[in-house]
């Protein structure tokens, strides 16, 4: 057990997959998974272990912004051997030919986080999925005829940015999206020698005004969820 996971070893699968909140851990566990049962509860970021069509495998929550996802993953990979993280979570669409409900898939995630000072790196790492994840994840959408894009994501740390029009720069540097996790999970899974991918659906976008609710972002986001959990039977 860690501070933060109250599950033995052998209590969490090789592949976890990972939404931000931990109510959509709750109800993909729910609603996608056999025989059921969950081992985590501390400070109700819950997390539940089961079967897709007999795999078996976990879902846990890694709560808001880099630092949260940063020690969750860290814990997953080192004390309880998790091998592969899918984070499935959502978006906010800087590329204007998104919609609400469009899939992205993040090749790579740039970020204005100081995350990754503490490699004492003599220069800038690029954060990257792991190639055999998202090949696995493209087939998944294409065989259940989906559209997603694949490409840059960019990890914030300010959810309510005083620079309202910052997002246009990286729009223009071909950003698909903002979330506030990849950055840290990537880097954390290159570190550990360790794979990851993250999957998103659009919640809102920088060129609409139409947003989801949040009870829409809870649980109607299925077909990000099917796309990974289908690219698990691969």
């Amino acid at each position: 057990m860690t501070p933060h996971n109250e599950a033995n070893r052998g209590d969490i699968k090789k592949t976890v997959l990972m939404p931000g909140d931990p109510l959509r851990a709750k109800y993909i566990a729910e609603n996608f998974l056999t025989d059921v049962k969950q081992f985590n509860a501390v400070r109700n970021m819950l997390g539940f272990s089961g079967k897709y069509k007999g795999k078996e495998l976990s879902v846990m929550g890694s709560g808001m912004g880099i630092p949260s996802i940063g020690i969750y993953a860290h814990e997953l990979y080192e004390k309880y051997d998790v091998e592969n993280i899918i984070r499935v979570g959502s978006c906010g669409a800087y590329n204007k030919d998104l919609k609400l409900f469009d899939l992205v898939i993040a090749m790579g995630a740039s970020s204005d986080s100081n995350f990754a000072h503490q490699f004492n790196l003599p220069g800038t790492i690029s954060a990257i999925c792991d190639f055999d994840l998202l090949r696995k994840a493209v087939i998944s959408a294409e065989k259940l005829d989906m559209n997603v894009k694949v490409g840059n994501v960019f990890s914030s740390d300010v959810f309510y940015n005083n620079n309202e029009d910052e997002w246009k720069r990286w729009e223009d540097m071909g950003i698909l999206a903002v979330e506030m996790e990849s950055y840290g999970l990537y880097l954390t899974a290159q570190k550990l020698g360790k794979k990851a991918l993250t999957i998103l659906t659009v919640s809102d976008s920088f060129h609409m005004k139409e947003q989801t609710t949040p009870k829409e972002r809870e649980k109607s986001f299925n077909d990000m969820i099917l796309v990974a959990l289908e690219s698990c039977l691969i």
